[in-house]
C-alpha cells in the first residue's frame, strides 16, 4: 500500500496531529490506543512519542498488530497553505464557503 501525500500549513507537525488530518484515524483518544498498542510506525520504524515531530517526507503509518500489515499510511508534503495561488487571505483549505456569510464576527471573538 502506498502512502498518499498529506500537505500541511507549516515545517513540521505533531504524529498524532497528522493522524487525525490524514485521517488515518478519527480522534486523539485512539491514536493514544494505537501508539501504546505499538501499532504505529513512523518511516517504518515503531513509534511510542504521539508529540513526535514530522516534518516533509516523513510517512506515518498504522499497521495490524497481529499480521503486521499496513492498514493506512500517508506521507507529509510540507509548506503547502492549500489556498490557491493567487489568493491573497490566510485562509487556505479551511474556507468553507457554505458558512462564510453565517454572521461570524471574528473581531468580537478576538476581542473577549
Amino acid at each position: 500500500m502506498s502512502a498518499h501525500s498529506v500537505s500541511i500549513r507549516d515545517e513540521e507537525i505533531r504524529l498524532g496531529q497528522f493522524l487525525k488530518l490524514a485521517n488515518l484515524v478519527d480522534t486523539g483518544g485512539l491514536v493514544k490506543e494505537l501508539i501504546a498498542e505499538g501499532a504505529v510506525r513512523v518511516n517504518g520504524q515503531l513509534c511510542t512519542q504521539r508529540g513526535k515531530v514530522l516534518r516533509d517526507g516523513d510517512v506515518a503509518s498504522v499497521v495490524d498488530t497481529a499480521t503486521g500489515s499496513v492498514l493506512g499510511s500517508a506521507r507529509v508534503a510540507a509548506g503547502d497553505s492549500g489556498g490557491t495561488p493567487d489568493s491573497e487571505d490566510d485562509l487556505g483549505e479551511y474556507f468553507d464557503e457554505a458558512t462564510a456569510n453565517d454572521g461570524f464576527d471574528p473581531e468580537k471573538w478576538r476581542n473577549m
